[in-house]
C-alpha cells in the first residue's frame, strides 16, 4: 500500500525511490510489527481478560503448569493482526507470492481460533475434534499446493495460469522447470525432479506438518515464538537471494520471480514475533493459542516451498521436528505396546520432547533457552548452506 503511495510521490520527489528497496522495506516492515505488537499488546491482554478466554490446562500435564490455568489464550490473533496490516503496509501487493503466503496464515490462523474458541467456551482442553481440525487443514494445504505448484515454477501469473492449461490438456502430464526442483542443501547441482504431483504432494506435507509441528512446540512460555522468529529471520534471507537473479546465479540456487518480496513478509513475522515474546516470556501474561501457532508454522512451510528450501526448513526448526516426532514414536508405542502386553508404556516421560525434561527435573525456563540456543545453532547451520555448496 505505501509502496503505491511511494510511487505516485516519487514523481514529485526522487527520493522516494528508495522504497523500491526491499531490504529498506523488510527493515520498516519489522518495525512496524514491533511496534503494533508492543502498543497493543496490552490492551489485547486487558480484553482476552475482561472477556475471561483463559487456558484450560490438562489435568495430565506437568503440575507446575497448574498454576497458569486462567492465562489469557489466543494471543496469536495479536501476531496476525500485525503480521496482517504491516505486511500489506510495505509489501507489493501486485506479487503472488504475498497474497500466498497471507492466505495460508490467515487461513491456519482461522482454523486455530475455532479450536480455541472451543476451549474456552465449553471449558475443553481438546479443543476442535482431531479429524475435524486436520481435514481444514488439508482443504487449505490442498489449495495452497496446487497453486504453488504452477505459481512459482512461473515468472508470472500468467505463466502459471498457462502451465495449469497445458497440464490439464496433457492429460495431467507436464515436465516443470528445474527451479521446482527438490534442492538437496550442501550439494551445488544435486536437485530431484518433483514432477506436479509430487511437488503438490511435498508441498502439502511441509505447509500443514509445519502448522501442527509449532503447534505441539507450544507448550512453554516463549518456547515456540522464539524458534519461529528465528527461522523466520533466516527465511527472510533466503527469500531474498531467491529473487535476485544475482545472487540466485551466484549462490547456484533456482531465481524465483517474485519470492524476494517476501522478505518484507518474513521481516513482519520477525517483527510481530518479538513483540509477543514480550508479553510471553515467563511467566506468561498471554498464550499464543492454536489461532497463532497453526497459522505461523502454515507461513513458514509456505515460504520455504516458494524458495525451494524444504529440506532446509527441516534442519533449522529441528525443535519442531524432534518434538513432533517425540509425540508419534510415544503414542506409536503406547498403543502397540497396550495391544502386545495389555498395558501401555511409554518411551519418554511425557510427551512433546520439551516436558519429558521438564519432569525430569529441568526448569522450565532453562529447557525454553535451551531450545532457543539449539535452534540458533541449527538456523546458522541452515543459512550455511546458501556457501557451503
Amino acid at each position: 500500500m505505501l509502496l503505491i503511495l511511494a510511487d505516485w510521490l516519487e514523481q514529485y520527489v526522487r527520493a522516494f525511490s528508495v522504497f523500491n528497496y526491499i531490504t529498506l522495506r523488510a527493515v520498516f516492515a519489522a518495525l512496524t510489527a514491533l511496534a503494533i505488537g508492543l502498543f497493543f499488546g496490552p490492551a489485547v491482554i486487558r480484553k482476552l481478560t475482561e472477556m475471561k478466554v483463559g487456558q484450560a490446562v490438562r489435568d495430565d500435564g506437568p503440575q507446575t503448569h497448574l498454576v497458569k490455568s486462567g492465562t489469557p489464550t489466543m494471543g496469536g490473533a495479536l501476531i496476525l493482526i500485525s503480521i496482517g496490516v504491516t505486511t500489506l503496509l510495505w509489501a507489493d501487493l501486485g506479487n503472488r507470492f504475498v497474497w500466498a503466503v497471507l492466505v495460508v496464515t490467515l487461513g491456519f490462523g482461522a482454523v486455530g481460533w475455532v479450536d480455541d474458541y472451543r476451549k474456552v467456551v465449553y471449558r475443553d482442553p481438546t479443543g476442535l475434534p482431531a479429524r475435524w481440525k486436520y481435514f481444514w487443514q488439508s482443504v487449505i494445504g490442498v489449495v495452497a499446493a496446487v497453486y504453488l505448484a504452477f505459481s512459482v515454477p512461473a515468472q508470472s501469473n500468467a505463466q502459471a495460469w498457462e502451465l495449469f492449461v497445458q497440464w490439464m490438456s496433457n492429460g495431467f502430464s507436464i515436465q516443470l522447470p528445474q527451479r521446482a526442483d527438490l534442492i538437496v542443501p550442501f550439494f551445488k547441482e544435486v536437485a530431484y525432479p518433483l514432477g506436479v504431483f509430487g511437488f503438490m504432494l511435498l508441498s502439502y506435507f511441509v505447509i500443514v506438518g509445519s502448522s501442527n509441528a509449532v503447534n505441539l512446540t507450544d507448550g512453554l512460555d516463549g518456547l515456540a515464538i522464539m524458534p519461529t522468529v528465528l527461522v523466520a529471520g533466516a527465511l527472510g534471507v533466503f527469500a531474498y537471494v531467491t529473487g535476485n537473479s544475482v545472487f540466485a546465479k551466484y549462490l547456484f540456487i533456482p531465481y524465483i520471480a517474485g519470492a524476494g518480496e517476501l522478505t518484507v513478509f518474513c521481516a513482519a513475522l520477525v517483527g510481530a514475533g518479538l513483540a509477543f515474546l514480550w508479553f510471553n516470556a515467563y511467566p506468561a501474561q498471554v498464550f499464543m493459542g492454536d489461532v497463532g501457532a497453526l497459522a505461523l508454522g502454515g507461513a513458514l512451510g509456505a515460504v520455504a516451498v516458494v524458495v525451494r528450501q524444504e529440506i532446509v526448513l527441516f534442519i533449522m526448526g529441528g525443535v519442531f521436528v524432534v518434538n513432533t516426532l517425540s509425540v508419534m514414536l510415544q503414542v506409536s508405542y503406547f498403543k502397540y505396546t497396550k495391544k502386545r502386553f495389555g498395558e501401555g508404556r511409554r518411551i519418554l516421560r511425557m510427551a512433546p520432547l520439551h516436558h519429558h525434561f521438564e519432569i525430569g527435573g529441568w526448569k522450565e525456563t532453562q529447557v525454553v533457552v535451551r531450545f532457543w540456543i539449539i535452534t540458533m545453532i541449527l538456523v546458522l547451520a541452515g543459512l550455511s548452506t546458501l556457501k557451503l555448496r
